[in-house]
């Protein structure tokens, strides 16, 4: 299917690597120039040179902490008028909630909430004059199932789909969307230091809670990383103008709800 990106631009925030890079890569093969982020300079070239090479799409690096001010003003400087911009960033650790300082719990609002709103602000009314935008937040999956120890996460990301719920009914009508991706458990690096972590603090090996996991998902098996920036490459195209406000739930059927 053509995705009608051909001559897009395209910002990705937090794109060096796992699910950031999977969507940067699917909206690279759909002819989109795209810029990628990431705070490791080395690694973040690696992969700008790897996607261009493997997509023939010009690929743009811009190292930096979206998280900052400073970041997000690079990554603009890049890109000022992009029509697609994707939203990520890390999420805060696992942490028992009664335990999160009052200066952690600002900097998951900051980097989970804040930030995909200030970048939202900064493009959306470009956006609008153009006729074309496409704004995808990548949150949880805890968003709609929480899950213990990522509650600062689980709120921050809910707080931004409340936050831009409306935001999206407000400029729909310049064929402008923002939609939410919510994924499960995909075959990632951080799903792998989650689990070593896990491990640390349980005393039980690694493989071990990796197959209870995969078994706990009724596809049995974590998602490919392809899959998601599949996802978001459909979601960004010009087939999905009368999509808007809505939250994808991939996770191979690990929420238990029928809505």
């Amino acid at each position: 299917m053509d995705l009608g990106l051909s001559g897009r631009t395209a910002i990705v925030c937090a794109s060096s690597k796992g699910l950031g890079r999977a969507c940067a890569q699917a909206l690279a093969e759909a002819g989109c120039t795209v810029v990628i982020n990431g705070r490791n300079a080395d690694s973040l070239a690696r992969t700008a040179d790897e996607m261009s090479k493997a997509t023939g799409a010009k690929v743009i690096a811009v190292a930096g902490d979206v998280g900052t001010e400073a970041g997000r003003a690079a990554i603009l400087a890049a890109c000022p008028s992009p029509d697609i911009l994707v939203n990520n960033n890390s999420g805060p650790p696992p942490k028992d909630f009664r335990k999160l300082s009052h200066a952690e719990l600002v900097a998951g609002v900051e980097a989970n909430m804040l930030t995909p709103i200030a970048l939202t602000q900064a493009v959306i009314d470009g956006m609008v004059e153009r006729r074309f935008g496409r704004i995808i937040n990548i949150t949880s999956g805890s968003v709609k199932m929480p899950l213990a120890g990522l509650d600062l996460s689980s709120g921050a990301r809910a707080g931004l789909t409340a936050f831009l719920a409306g935001v999206a009914r407000e400029v729909a009508h310049a064929n402008v969307t923002i939609n939410n991706i919510l994924p499960g458990a995909f075959d990632t690096d951080r799903l792998k230091s989650a689990a070593q972590k896990q491990s640390e603090l349980k005393g039980v090996p690694v493989a071990q809670l990796q197959e209870q996991r995969r078994q706990s998902i009724p596809a049995k098996r974590f998602g490919d990383p392809s899959e998601f920036g599949n996802l978001c490459a459909f979601i960004a195209s010009g087939h999905a103008g009368y999509i808007t406000g809505q939250n994808f739930l991939i996770d191979g059927g690990a929420f238990p709800g029928a809505f």
